[in-house]
């Protein structure tokens, strides 16, 4: 019975009445083998609009276009049986009013076949919030650090230390939560503010850069496994360094054709295998 269960499908009403209890695993995905790999391990797979910075280089999230998020969206939903997956919307697709964003999340849910979308924002996207939950999309909101507006932030910086914007942060959380949203993700603030976030809203907080208070976790999966070394953030643990055992790998795969050690007959067709000695 304990097999079974754990292999039960993760649902938005499932993961919502976690709040408070078994800490909610989440990492993000961006292709069918990333998910795949990582499905049986996490609760939730977020299809970040982190991809524009991790798979295409950019320097921010704010060139990501609707149409990477549904590729890769897809991608992620083919290689994902048991976790959640929720993608993220990029930027100009669900600000301009309700009825806007109603329009692109619903055909992000249609195309992808994803269990919901994230969207950042706080007080300022309540109505949005509301407008969306009431016509069947599942809203993951977004508060704290929101990249998506990191030019008017003043770059990626903790925030809350003021208690000024701390009230501001913890109204937009309420505010999220009253509108409808399943659950917040909480980015670079500091650690007391999460707290109390997570304790004044009934919904689950998944921390990035937070608290450990926070009913959940999430981090880019490439940070973890040390495949993405632009920078590392001060709040991501690193679990591995695949990127170092890559390089290691192309270094003696180039030394090998370099030379002629690879391909041997082994690796070719047609070529018979020398008999060994004193055999046949």
């Amino acid at each position: 019975m304990k097999a079974a269960a754990a292999k039960q499908a993760v649902t938005v009403a499932g993961l919502r009445a976690r709040k408070g209890d078994v800490p909610i695993v989440c990492l993000t995905a961006y292709t069918s083998l990333t998910a795949k790999l990582l499905d049986e391990h996490v609760d939730l797979l977020l299809v970040g609009d982190s991809v524009g910075m991790v798979l295409y280089g950019l320097g921010t999230t704010i060139g990501v276009t609707l149409e990477m998020m549904i590729a890769h969206g897809s991608a992620v939903t083919r290689g994902a049986e048991r976790a959640l997956v929720i993608v993220d919307m990029p930027f100009g697709s669900y600000q301009e009013s309700p009825q806007a964003a109603f329009r692109s999340c619903s055909r992000v849910m249609m195309e992808t076949g994803c269990a919901g979308i994230k969207l950042e924002g706080g007080a300022d996207m309540a109505e949005t919030i509301r407008f969306l939950t009431r016509r069947g999309i599942p809203v993951m909101g977004h508060v704290g650090l929101m990249p998506q507006s990191v030019h008017i932030a003043g770059g990626y910086r903790c925030h809350g230390k003021d208690a000024e914007e701390a009230g501001r942060i913890l109204a937009d959380a309420k505010a999220v939560a009253e509108a409808g949203a399943f659950a917040i993700v909480i980015e670079g603030t500091v650690e007391p503010l999460a707290r109390k976030i997570t304790k004044a809203v009934p919904v689950p907080t998944i921390g990035i850069g937070a608290s450990p208070a926070c009913d959940g976790q999430i981090l880019v999966t490439e940070d973890i496994i040390g495949l993405f070394s632009e920078f590392t953030p001060r709040f991501v643990k690193r679990y591995a360094e695949l990127g170092r055992q890559i390089s290691a790998a192309a270094r003696a795969y180039a030394g090998d054709v370099r030379a002629g050690r690879f391909p041997g007959p082994e690796h070719c067709f047609g070529v018979k295998k020398k008999k060994e000695k004193g055999k046949g």
